[in-house]
């Protein structure tokens, strides 16, 4: 596996999350246990922020898996963090849909309002920034995902707001940021305006 200057020298499951593991493990019939692979790697980045080599080496033995397996598969998947990332995880859709509707002006907005590029953590450790591609808000273009939150219909002003208020200890509400209901419309409904409600006699 490849090395990295982070790299704790052990890793455990703690209670809550081994337990997780188990029932994650139990779901899959005998000689398949190796499907469990992704929910343990994620639950090691949920437990650690990130995935070390300590916790894919824990995690194939679990699964009696190659470390090299379960390497692959955390290397391939961009969601798997290899290195410490920041409290808060700020990732920038720049794909298509979104560079169409302004993701420029987003990702200027967050490297100033974090003073880092992409790929750095500020120096308080509260955040990382990345540039990530398609996240599967396309509708609600441009958006970020900060953690498990996505931030949706943004610009360069509701973008610095976001993190002005993660700096404060606040949790912006997730989701459109400009008003939208969900993924309507952007001049909202057009149909089904009116419920309407049909009910027999008793």
């Amino acid at each position: 596996m490849s090395s990295n200057s982070h790299e704790p020298e052990s890793f455990a499951f703690n209670a809550e999350m081994l337990e997780k593991a188990k029932g994650y493990i139990a779901r899959y019939p005998a000689g398949r246990q190796q499907s469990a692979v992704m929910p343990l790697l994620d639950l090691a980045q949920r437990q650690e922020g990130w995935v070390s080599r300590a916790a894919m080496e824990v995690i194939a033995e679990m699964l009696d898996m190659a470390p090299i397996r379960v390497e692959e598969v955390a290397t391939f998947y961009t969601m798997y963090n290899r290195k410490p990332v920041g409290k808060f995880h700020v990732q920038v859709c720049t794909n298509l849909p979104c560079m169409l509707r302004g993701s420029d002006d987003v990702v200027a907005a967050a490297k100033a309002a974090l003073g880092v590029g992409f790929g750095e953590m500020t120096s308080d450790g509260l955040f990382t920034l990345s540039e990530v591609e398609c996240l599967g808000a396309c509708v609600n273009a441009p958006m970020m995902q900060i953690n498990d939150d996505y931030y949706e219909d943004l610009d360069a002003g509701s973008t610095k707001t976001v993190l002005d208020a993660l700096k404060r200890g606040e949790t912006p509400k997730p989701g459109p940021q400009n008003g939208r209901q969900f993924s309507c419309a952007a001049g909202g409904p057009s149909t089904l305006t009116e419920l309407t409600f049909q009910t027999e006699k008793a």
